[in-house]
């Protein structure tokens, strides 16, 4: 948050009226860390909250790192050791059996918070590395470098079995998910999982449009992975039971660039041209593509909205930011594998009391698909 305010909100007293607990201001987390722009927050088994921040008061990606608050919120300081943080911050992901937390790399606050430009990514203001942590010590032990296959590392999952060493995460400018995982020497090694290739378009910003995986979450059982692509316009689910060799299951168009009506059309193969068949809920068309998304506990029910970051939202989907964004639910086959959007539930935010408002991360107060871990 380009705040830097962190609040605090209880749910517990009345989930249907939630109610301001507390707020963690800005200026006491700048004077004892350093750090601003929070954005993951995980619990820990101590009752400590961390939380991942993106830079420092420039919004400069350096003296960036981890923010541990107590469990009364009060700022503890930073979790790395000294001299450890990484060149870029985002998402991070613990596995204590493993001794082992890593940690993701969008890009400069002051390059991301301006919108998108290609330009910024060959200056080297966004990132394409995975930074590998001693649990124990928050001492930085490796960094693995995605390359070119893995620009713009967002979100990052290991597998809920608490025991397993592996999991995945979404680069989103390549549009690929790249798989981690431990070797026999306990340092890690990555590769490429599944990959969505750009599409050739004509009437966009660029000749190649790529898919922009922003979001995916896993099934608590690990059978099954989820991910969108906020331009394309698709959500998809893959089996995962053999993590090497994911097997797509299920994919759904439920907005995007690319839907019929929108002057944008992708160039076929064979000369022609094609457009993707998003169907209207509730008598609204969908505006925006889908962007993050959250699994019920039993993995039948996935919810998804569409607002990235409101500057991007306004550079790519200026209509969603006018009217507003949505969430939807989406029905999921857990047998056979399959996807299909529920017609009776649609949340509308368009139509909050506040003005048209743009609707991001979803939680579970009991817990979630994206926020537990299991030590």
């Amino acid at each position: 948050s380009s705040s830097g305010r962190i609040y605090a909100v209880d749910t517990l007293k009345d989930p249907k009226a939630p109610s301001l607990h507390k707020a963690v201001e800005p200026a006491d987390i700048l004077a004892k860390t350093g750090l601003t722009y929070p954005h993951t927050a995980h619990c820990l088994g101590s009752g400590d909250i961390m939380v991942s921040c993106l830079g420092d008061k420039d919004g400069n990606a350096e003296g960036l790192g981890f923010l541990l608050l107590d469990p009364d919120f009060n700022v503890k300081g930073r979790w790395e050791k000294p001299g450890n943080s990484p060149l870029f911050g985002y998402d991070f992901w613990y596995q204590p059996r493993h001794n082992t937390m890593i940690s993701t790399s969008w890009g400069a606050p002051a390059a991301f918070t301006k919108g998108f430009n290609l330009q910024h990514v060959s200056e080297g203001l966004y990132g394409r590395h995975l930074y590998v942590y001693d649990w124990s010590t928050g001492e930085l032990k490796q960094q693995l470098d995605l390359g070119s296959t893995g620009l713009l590392p967002l979100e990052i999952r290991f597998l809920h079995d608490p025991s397993k060493d592996t999991g995945f995460v979404g680069c989103a400018l390549t549009s690929n998910m790249v798989r981690f995982f431990k070797n026999a020497d306990d340092s890690w090694s990555h590769e490429l999982a599944i990959s969505v290739k750009p599409l050739k378009v004509k009437n966009w910003i660029l000749p190649e449009m790529p898919g922009l995986i922003t979001d995916f979450l896993m099934s608590l059982d690990d059978r099954f992975l989820y991910f969108v692509n906020w331009l394309h316009g698709d959500i998809r689910q893959y089996n995962i039971e053999d993590v090497k060799n994911p097997v797509l299951t299920g994919q759904l168009w439920v907005g995007g660039l690319l839907q019929k009506g929108s002057p944008i059309v992708v160039e076929t193969e064979d000369g022609g041209t094609w457009q993707a068949d998003v169907p209207e809920v509730q008598g609204k068309r969908l505006r925006g593509g889908p962007q993050m998304i959250q699994l019920s506990l039993d993995g039948k029910r996935l919810y998804v909205t569409n607002s990235l970051f409101s500057t991007w939202d306004k550079q790519f989907y200026p209509e969603m930011v006018e009217k507003g964004s949505h969430m939807l639910q989406i029905d999921v086959d857990t047998e056979k594998g399959g996807l299909a959007i529920n017609p009776s539930f649609f949340v509308d935010f368009g139509d909050e009391p506040g003005g048209p408002s743009l609707a991001h991360e979803m939680r579970y107060p009991g817990g979630d698909c994206t926020s537990d871990i299991w030590i």
